[in-house]
Parts: C-alpha cells; sequence; structure tokens
C-alpha cells in the first residue's frame, strides 16, 4: 500500500510553493493533497474559465488511463512506463496493473517517469516500500537518457511487450522539441505486443476557453499547448489503433464511464504489431 504525504499545510526543503506546478494541480482536481495554495489558485482560475469542466475531465482521463491500463494487463502486457507521470496518486497506473492481471500473475513492473525533481522527490516516498514500482527523474524529451536510466534498465524488458503511458502530458511538449518524433524513437524499442496508452488536450474542443487556460499555465512550471485530433492522431503512426479508436474518455469508457460533460482531448490506446527496428 502507497502511503500519502499532506504537503497542503506547509513547506518543505527545496520545494518552490510559490509557482504552479502542473503535476500539483492535477493532484488538486483529483482531490489530492499534495499540492500548495499557487496550485490550488491556479488550478481553481481553470475551473473557473472551464465551468467546471476540468475537474470533470481530468477524473475521466484518469478512468481512462485505468481501464487501459487493466486491458492491456488483461492481455498478458506486464511491463508499464509512464512518462511524464506527475504525482502516482491514489489507484494509479501499478495499482490497475496488479488488479487485472492474469490469474496467479501478481509480476507487474512499472516505471514512472518524470523530469521535475520536486515530483520525483514527492513520487519516491509516496512508493516507498512498494514492490516492482520505480521512479526514474528523465526528461521524456530526451529519450536516449529515459531508456538507460537505471530504474528503467532494472525493470523494464524492451524485449518483452512494454505499454508505454504518454496520459495528459505531450500537450506540454511543445512543437520545437518535436513531439512526433519523440514518440516515435520509444516505438522503435518496443517488442511487438507493446502498446501506446495516450491522450492529449484538443485545440478542436472549447477553443475560447482552451486558448484562456493555456494563459493560466504561462505562470506554471509547463506551458500548455493543445493540438488539433489530426495531430493527435499522427502520434499513433506505428500503431494499429485498438477499438472504440481516437474518441473522448466517455465514448472508450462506454457504460462504465462516470456522468459528467466530455473531456476537451481525445483519448486512445493501440497496439505495436510489426517487428521492432533495432
Amino acid at each position: 500500500m502507497t502511503r500519502v504525504t499532506d504537503f497542503s499545510a506547509g513547506s518543505a526543503a527545496g520545494l518552490d510553493t510559490a509557482s504552479p506546478n502542473v503535476a500539483r494541480m492535477y493532484d488538486y482536481w483529483l482531490g489530492g493533497k499534495d499540492n500548495f495554495a499557487a496550485d490550488r489558485e491556479a488550478a481553481e482560475r481553470v475551473v473557473e474559465i472551464s465551468d467546471g469542466r476540468v475537474v470533470r475531465g481530468v477524473r475521466l482521463n484518469r478512468a481512462f488511463l485505468r481501464a487501459a491500463v487493466r486491458a492491456a494487463a488483461g492481455a498478458g502486457v506486464r511491463q508499464f512506463l509512464d512518462l511524464g507521470s506527475g504525482l502516482p496518486t491514489r489507484e494509479n497506473v501499478h495499482e490497475a496493473a496488479a488488479g487485472a492481471a492474469r490469474p496467479g500473475r501478481r509480476d507487474a513492473r512499472t516505471v514512472y517517469v518524470d523530469h521535475d525533481p520536486v515530483v520525483c522527490a514527492h513520487g519516491r516516498a509516496l512508493l516507498a516500500g512498494t514492490a516492482n514500482v520505480g521512479f526514474a527523474e528523465a526528461d521524456l524529451r530526451r529519450p536516449d537518457d529515459v531508456l538507460g536510466h537505471p530504474a528503467v534498465r532494472d525493470l523494464i524488458d524492451f524485449a518483452e511487450p512494454v505499454a508505454v503511458l504518454l496520459v495528459s502530458v505531450l500537450h506540454f511538449v511543445a512543437d520545437a522539441d518535436g513531439p512526433h518524433a519523440l514518440v516515435a524513437r520509444y516505438r522503435d524499442v518496443l517488442a511487438p505486443g507493446s502498446r501506446l496508452i495516450l491522450s492529449h488536450l484538443a485545440s478542436d474542443a472549447f477553443p475560447e476557453q482552451m486558448a484562456r487556460a493555456e494563459q493560466v499555465y504561462e505562470g506554471a512550471s509547463a506551458r500548455l499547448g493543445a493540438r488539433p485530433r489530426a495531430e493527435i492522431r499522427r502520434f499513433f503512426d506505428g500503431f494499429e489503433l485498438l477499438p472504440p479508436g481516437l474518441t473522448g474518455p466517455r465514448e472508450w469508457l462506454g457504460d462504465t464511464a462516470p456522468d459528467g460533460e466530455r473531456f476537451a482531448g481525445l483519448v486512445g490506446t493501440a497496439e505495436l504489431r510489426r517487428p521492432r527496428i533495432r
């Protein structure tokens, strides 16, 4: 069982509590306690801009993450690489994977990856004592650093299928960093049977509100940049999209979706069925 550290009432050494942090904003929307006043203030501004839609959206997004991980684990995938993970809050990847393992199989391995040293410090504290789980401090924009990180090398065997998660993170990667090429770099080391689990904010949805929300993130730890549907679809190049395709999370979850309005973005899972590039 993971431990929860409450940072809401005070500060800790080395933490920047004055500037909003995107991971802690997300934690706040999920009802977590690992956030500060600046995070909550920025998060509430986005709540106001979105007429409360953002809170329902992130919870739908988290429900998609859990369902997609369970589906991958149920199909026999036992390794999970969560890129740009943020804080591993309740019901996260390793818990969903363990809960969906085939009978007699509880050996799922998960590595969370984030470049923010504060997030990593929090994450390691939350995961202390959890078997088969690692936390790598690395930037997903530097694939060689991620793939060569000791935590990744120790727990992930790329000769076997791996589920790579890019959930609500690529809209924080600028076009100048070549996000499509980055995803392709990770794809090319994967074995057949691997999966891509992805969600991304769409500029096509609620464009006026999205533009205002992007302004809030200008003072946060990462800037927000939604993309049109066609650009999001390109992240799946080389993979085969699994039903129901690239949709909103409510459509993907079907009858299991919680009540609420549609998420201002798109989600999808895909499988790698061709030989990998070495």
